[in-house]
């Protein structure tokens, strides 16, 4: 398979890229250095890219991220809302409506991404992180709408928040209660192609329980 892993520079995208690596399907990494998916030119060009070079696509997973919040919710600084617009819902923007081409004509992709409890139970400190998450899971169920009918889904996995070995080996006491290690969401990506597109497609499916 061909797969796209957006926001790949981060312990997410080093484990989802390691999954899919070591079942020998072709993995594109893609990071901020690699293209700016805030340019929708460049995002483009990127899926004509992988177009010429591979002829089709099998997955996108959409690994952009980030949290802002404040200490009540009067004192929300209205810039964090602008940050997050663009790291969780432009991005996701430009890269979905660039692979969507190729998603349709694949005969079993998926489009993927992670979003957060905060977005069904938002928090007074964290508005606009739960409002952009919020916002970026409608948008994946439009695309998933539009997808209806192919061999192709778009799906969200729903977290807590992510943990990884090295957070763990900074503070070896803590629990980390309700996270998702990052290896089990790697799996869990993987395991949205052992069933049919139609069942999975505009699904949110909920690893915190």
């Amino acid at each position: 398979m061909i797969i796209l892993v957006t926001g790949a520079g981060g312990p997410t995208g080093a484990a989802v890229c390691g999954y899919f690596g070591k079942k020998g399907d072709t993995v594109i990494g893609v990071d901020k250095d690699d293209v700016d998916l805030l340019d929708r030119a460049a995002v483009a060009e990127l899926a004509a890219r992988v177009e010429r070079e591979h002829g089709r696509v099998d997955g996108v997973v959409h690994l952009v991220g980030g949290w802002r919040g404040s200490r009540s919710f009067a004192e929300t600084d209205l810039g964090d809302w602008d940050v997050l617009h663009d790291l969780l819902i432009r991005t996701l923007q430009h890269v979905s409506l660039a692979f969507e081409p190729l998603l349709r004509r694949s005969d079993n992709g998926r489009f993927v991404i992670v979003s957060a409890k905060a977005a069904e139970a938002p928090s007074a400190k964290g508005a606009p992180y739960a409002a952009a998450k919020a916002a970026a899971e409608s948008w994946t169920l439009s695309l998933a709408d539009a997808l209806r009918g192919t061999g192709s889904a778009a799906a969200i996995l729903v977290v807590k928040a992510l943990v990884n070995d090295a957070m763990r080996a900074a503070d070896p006491d803590a629990e980390f209660p309700g996270f998702t290690h990052v290896d089990d969401l790697a799996a869990a990506v993987g395991g949205l192609y052992d069933r049919p597109a139609a069942e999975i497609n505009g699904t949110r499916l909920d690893l915190t329980s």
